[in-house]
C-alpha cells in the first residue's frame, strides 16, 4: 500500500467510495474542487491504481479540520484508516498546523476507538449534526507542538 496526495485521476474512485461509505456523499465535482483549494490536503491509500481509502482536510491559519475519511469496506480492519490519519497529521504538522478537529457519528464506536488510540479527545457535541439518519456528532480534537 502506498499513501500519496490525491490527484485528479483518483477523484472518480474517491467519489465512488463516498457513495459506498456515506448516506450523504460528496459529489465528484465537490471532491475535484478540493484539489484547487489551497486550504485543502487530501491523501489516498493505493494498491496499484486502486484507491483503498482517502482522507481530506482543510487548514485555516494553524488549525485543521478533517473533512472526510473512508476506507473501502472490503479493505477495512487492515490499518489503512490509521495510516491515512497519521500521514495527514504528519503533513499538517510540517505545514505549521497545531491541531486537527473532526466530527464523528455518536454511534460510530469503531471510528471513535481509532481516534482515541491516536490521541483525539472529545471537546464537544453537535446535536442532530447528521441528517440521514439524524444523529449527534462528537467533536474530537488532537493537538501537537508545531
Amino acid at each position: 500500500m502506498i499513501l500519496t496526495n490525491m490527484e485528479r485521476c483518483h477523484v472518480p474512485q474517491v467519489a465512488a467510495l463516498e457513495k459506498r461509505c456515506f448516506c450523504d456523499p460528496w459529489s465528484e465535482g465537490s471532491i475535484a474542487s478540493e484539489l484547487e483549494n489551497p486550504l485543502s490536503r487530501w491523501l489516498v491509500a493505493l494498491e496499484g491504481e486502486q484507491v483503498l481509502g482517502y482522507v481530506g482536510s482543510q487548514t485555516v491559519l494553524d488549525e485543521s479540520d478533517m473533512m472526510n475519511l473512508a476506507v473501502d469496506p472490503a479493505f477495512r480492519r487492515r490499518g489503512i484508516a490509521r495510516a491515512l490519519v497519521c500521514a495527514l497529521i504528519e503533513q499538517l504538522r510540517k505545514m505549521g498546523s497545531r491541531c486537527l478537529t473532526l466530527e464523528v457519528r455518536a454511534s460510530n464506536e469503531s471510528a471513535q476507538a481509532l481516534y482515541a488510540c491516536l490521541g483525539f479527545v472529545q471537546v464537544g457535541r453537535r446535536k442532530n449534526y447528521y441528517l440521514n439518519p439524524r444523529e449527534d456528532a462528537l467533536i474530537l480534537r488532537k493537538e501537537w507542538e508545531k
